[in-house]
């Protein structure tokens, strides 16, 4: 058995990508860390002497935590009120971008995959653990794990853009829609947004937001307006702008009070679906650190 020191040091080495993998599976920053702690604990019981390679180890540990943490999950979200997105992880600039290369936008079709799709696609897609592993970590045979993968690559697949966008472009076209936003410019705002854009808003209950999607360029020209005429220009203020989980965007205020984070997935030019997350249970980390927040 190795020394207590040295586990240690063997999972701190591995944590972070425990914790990638802990939050892409659950979309939850807490109960990635809630998870990963578990899996610190369960690590420092095992027979370490056992164990050929460390991390498939724990990835297989982190894996089977977060399957049954999604149980109570999807219990939980059947109850959310509105719309459920993950919570927002803000990158500081082009250095910290997560290595996964998951978008906000590949994250909520995420969602739409069961739990053992999620993982398959996750652990082996995503994260490049040999499908035997994978296997393993699901307690399935490769071969079904191979069409658990097959079929979430399926799904999530026209989520992923075909041409991602330039980080200026991506921040030029974030922060004129916001400009465009609070001051009501319509003509602006139809030069930004595709004609089948996708609105979704995540309170959560807790605060004022939008229940259902709203979708198309026209629905949105007209929110904007009416907003813009029921709180006058400035009704909102950027705190930063942001990059939120690949998404260009930003964090601000609305009337000074409700913090929230909007991204935004683009194609072709024009914003395909805006993302705005309001449920200040998702923004403690923002709120607390008054800046970029990291997994």
């Amino acid at each position: 058995m190795q020394r207590t020191d040295d586990a240690t040091g063997l999972f701190e080495a591995h944590r972070a990508r425990l914790q990638r993998i802990a939050y892409r599976m659950l979309g939850s920053r807490a109960e990635a860390e809630d998870v990963v702690q578990n899996a610190w604990l369960r690590w420092m019981m095992a027979d370490r002497s056992a164990v050929a390679a460390p991390y498939p180890f724990l990835a297989r540990i982190v894996t089977r935590l977060c399957l049954d943490e999604m149980k109570s999950a999807r219990a939980r979200r059947e109850t959310y009120v509105g719309a459920w997105l993950p919570e927002p992880l803000m990158e500081a600039g082009e250095a910290e971008i997560d290595e996964d290369d998951l978008t906000l936008a590949l994250m909520v079709a995420l969602e739409r995959l069961s739990p053992l799709e999620r993982a398959a696609f996750l652990l082996h897609d995503v994260f490049g653990l040999p499908l035997g592993e994978v296997a393993e970590a699901l307690e399935r045979e490769p071969g079904a794990v191979r069409q658990l993968a097959v079929r979430a690559r399926r799904h999530v697949q026209a989520a992923r853009p075909r041409f991602p966008v330039d980080r200026a472009e991506g921040e030029r076209i974030a922060q004129a829609f916001f400009a465009a936003s609070i001051s009501g410019d319509v003509a602006t705002l139809r030069t930004l947004l595709a004609e089948d854009v996708v609105l979704q808003a995540d309170g959560g209950g807790k605060v004022l937001a939008f229940l259902n999607p709203i979708t198309g360029m026209a629905r949105l020209l007209r929110l904007f307006a009416g907003i813009r005429r029921k709180w006058g220009e400035g009704w909102a203020t950027m705190v930063q702008p942001a990059w939120i989980d690949g998404l260009p965007g930003y964090v601000s205020l609305e009337r000074g009070a409700v913090l929230q984070t909007t991204a935004f997935a683009i194609e072709g030019g024009r914003i395909a679906a805006i993302y705005i997350t309001r449920n200040p249970d998702k923004l403690l980390q923002v709120a607390a650190m008054g800046g970029p927040v990291r997994s």
